[in-house]
């Protein structure tokens, strides 16, 4: 039985409906929704307004969680930790780590957040990275959304991860999302993790370039820019 509330916080991604009624059987309970909220930090902190105690489970409208996730064996968060991030499998390269992942987090951490391009890296306290995988990041649900996770992750690792994330295990990480073979839409996860880079490189000097990364209009417009619109899309 799971002791949490728990919040699916989703915007535009197709499978939204469909993950959040599996999130739903897999905890055994009811799941709030916060659906197409503009600004990401925003609606990370509208997410501490709706739930009914102190931490919960926090999950992204990409989260697709295993079956075997062994819920009732979470405990809850130690003193001074904010946040507990567990690894989800990424579906094009393969490789599993803390993006996309199922969160527990304070709700007064979220009310205190600071100002970060990663918006959750700027909870008080100290984030915890379970080794353990919950699921799957199902990001790659439209050209459009595969494309946009390629360019914001390898733009946040090409700037330097805001959770101390070594230069070498940052590079290896943008290897394999620039690399995408497999996987559906993986030409279009290729190609943004590309266009990321150019990016970040080019916005180094001007920090709040990287507020781009965190505003879904002006993702999908360089989107329409490299690729087309539906009807012309190219690869």
């Amino acid at each position: 039985m799971n002791q949490f509330d728990a919040v699916f916080l989703s915007y535009d991604e197709p499978f939204a409906h469909r993950l959040h009624t599996r999130l739903e059987r897999a905890l055994g309970g009811p799941v709030k929704r916060l659906h197409g909220v503009h600004g990401m930090r925003r609606a990370y902190r509208l997410c501490a307004e709706v739930v009914d105690a102190e931490q919960f489970f926090l999950a992204d409208g990409d989260f697709d969680i295993h079956s075997a996730f062994n819920i009732s064996g979470v405990g809850p968060l130690e003193e001074g930790v904010s946040m507990r991030v567990w690894r989800a499998v990424n579906p094009v390269t393969g490789h599993a780590y803390g993006y996309g992942g199922l969160k527990l987090v304070r709700r007064t951490a979220l009310r205190q957040m600071g100002e970060a391009v990663d918006v959750l890296a700027a909870l008080p306290g100290k984030t915890e990275f379970a080794r353990e995988s919950a699921g799957v990041t199902r990001f790659n649900q439209s050209p459009f959304h595969a494309w946009k996770a390629g360019f914001r992750e390898c733009a946040m690792l090409t700037r330097g991860s805001e959770y101390g994330m070594s230069a070498g295990r940052a590079t290896a990480r943008i290897r394999a999302w620039t690399s995408a073979r497999e996987g559906e839409y993986a030409p279009y996860v290729a190609s943004g993790a590309r266009h990321g880079i150019v990016f970040a490189r080019q916005a180094t000097a001007d920090r709040k370039a990287f507020e781009h990364l965190n505003d879904p209009a002006w993702l999908r417009a360089r989107f329409t820019a490299v690729h087309g619109t539906p009807e012309g899309m190219r690869v």
